[in-house]
């Protein structure tokens, strides 16, 4: 590559740091500058970050955007292990290749932190119409449904739109699959998902069918957590595609009847042992103050968990692979994790911060992917004013690729615990045009990513950690 970009294996340079920037610090923490002093000791270390930092983010960008190296690594990971639902042995043994390979790339202190996962298991699941014709519909049962009795549930389907109109048919309700046909796409709102069974239930349905959380279709139905509540019954649960929904929708509105047989051979089984995955390069000043980025290395149980979210894995892992590579060893530790069990628990996450409670003070910045590795923007950020300004003056040191925008408002589910605690997050964004396209269905698979953008995504991730990790300042909160 030509341009400002330096060898990827040129040795990393001696940065002197202005002095403005050593004795504006200096002042501050012995409480010497007044406050239009601090402010201006402050605008000129933003305003120098730009140009202290371009050289090794140049270098971060260039090598991230040499080869193919992190989307083969991303496919061998998503065909060699498939889907990585919690509790089985395809998330686990995918999470030994990844310790094994993270301790060969040289990364430090690679470990596998365990964590206790739920073990909901998929079993048969048939969703067949006999009135007005006979159809088998395709189904997916969503996360932690009951099965059906062994002979299945034959019944009417009662089709509402909304919470509001099943409890203005309630009485129709009774001894009837309710299906949730909420057929306007206002974002990823997973209302019906989760709640779903719980108020169908309380009317007396037998079972729920719910509109797949998607804004387009090839009859691919989404999966995906919901729940129950204690003294409600459990009733079986299942999500139909977008195409079915809208057909029974018609149907009712016509006067015809529907009815369907509902089998579903779910079980969820005792928990059982996981981990999460954490590798670091050690700061070299400040090694007790840690960056942290990643993603979750769990799936659901169908397609190959590729956009959700083992490229974000892959990508937050090559990011720090290539500080590794450079030879960019920044005053603080920057940690890669990858969390286990995101999509139905997040015991991964609230592990994470079980493990590290007493080190929260010193997450200087959490950083997660979780949204596909397309196209980057920039990031959204969750913190102080005082950190959103150094950040955006980081981001610019991402124009280059396009994805210098910081805006407000970001994080992650898996970094959400330690947000709580007071640490600043922040969410890569991408294009997310088709993610729900194929999110929690069996087309999230690696053909939907391309090689390039998710380059840019690593780029992205490597460059804003490691000025992060490195500037004198820590990133206030």
């Amino acid at each position: 590559m030509t341009g400002p970009f330096r060898q990827i294996n040129e040795p990393p340079r001696q940065m002197s740091r202005p002095r403005n920037i050593l004795l504006a610090c200096a002042l501050v923490s012995v409480g010497l500058l007044g406050q239009p002093a601090q402010l201006f000791a402050q605008a000129s270390a933003e305003a120098d970050l730009t140009s202290l930092y371009r050289s090794d983010a140049d270098r971060l960008i260039e090598a991230a955007l040499a080869d193919s190296s992190a989307f083969e690594r991303l496919a061998y990971m998503t065909d060699t292990f498939g889907p990585r639902f919690s509790g089985t042995q395809n998330l686990e043994d995918a999470i030994d290749w990844i310790i094994e390979t993270m301790k060969e790339d040289g990364l430090s202190n690679v470990v596998g932190e365990e964590v206790m996962v739920p073990r909901w298991v998929r079993g048969e699941e048939t969703l067949t119409l006999h009135t007005p014709h006979r159809a088998r519909m395709d189904i997916l049962g969503l996360g932690g449904s009951v099965s059906t009795p062994p002979g299945g549930i034959t019944a009417e389907v009662l089709v509402v739109r909304d919470f509001d109109e099943l409890e203005a048919r309630a009485e129709e309700a009774h001894g009837k699959i309710v299906l949730f046909n909420n057929d306007v796409w206002r974002g990823y709102d997973t209302t019906y998902r989760r709640q779903g069974a719980i108020r169908g239930a309380r009317v007396g349905a037998v079972a729920i069918l719910i509109r797949s959380v998607g804004p387009a279709s090839m009859y691919t139905p989404h999966t995906g957590t919901s729940e129950y509540e204690d003294g409600v019954p459990r009733i079986p649960k299942a999500a139909v595609t977008t195409e079915d929904a809208d057909m029974m929708q018609r149907m009712q509105d016509r006067g015809q009847e529907i009815v369907v047989t509902l089998f579903m051979d779910d079980v969820t089984l005792p928990d059982v042992p996981s981990r999460n995955v954490l590798a670091e390069i050690v700061g070299s000043e400040f090694p007790d103050e840690v960056v942290v980025l990643g993603g979750h290395i769990d799936s659901w149980d169908v397609g190959q968990g590729a956009m959700d979210d083992g490229g974000g894995v892959v990508a937050a892992w090559q990011a720090v692979l290539l500080m590794h590579r450079l030879g960019l060893r920044p005053r603080r530790t920057v940690r890669v994790v990858a969390w286990t069990n995101e999509e139905n628990g997040l015991r991964g996450a609230e592990g994470y911060l079980d493990a590290h409670r007493d080190q929260v003070d010193n997450h200087i910045l959490g950083i997660e992917s979780d949204s596909g590795v397309f196209k980057p923007s920039g990031f959204g950020f969750s913190g102080s004013e005082e950190a959103y300004d150094l950040l955006v003056e980081i981001g610019r040191l991402l124009d280059g690729v396009e994805a210098s925008e910081i805006t407000r408002g970001g994080g992650g589910a898996d970094i959400g615990p330690l947000m709580r605690e007071g640490m600043p997050g922040m969410g890569l964004r991408v294009d997310g045009t088709e993610y729900f396209w194929y999110h929690h269905t069996r087309a999230d698979t690696i053909d939907k990513l391309d090689p390039h953008e998710m380059n840019l995504c690593v780029a992205a991730m490597a460059v804003m950690a490691y000025v992060v990790a490195d500037m004198e300042v820590r990133l206030p909160r």
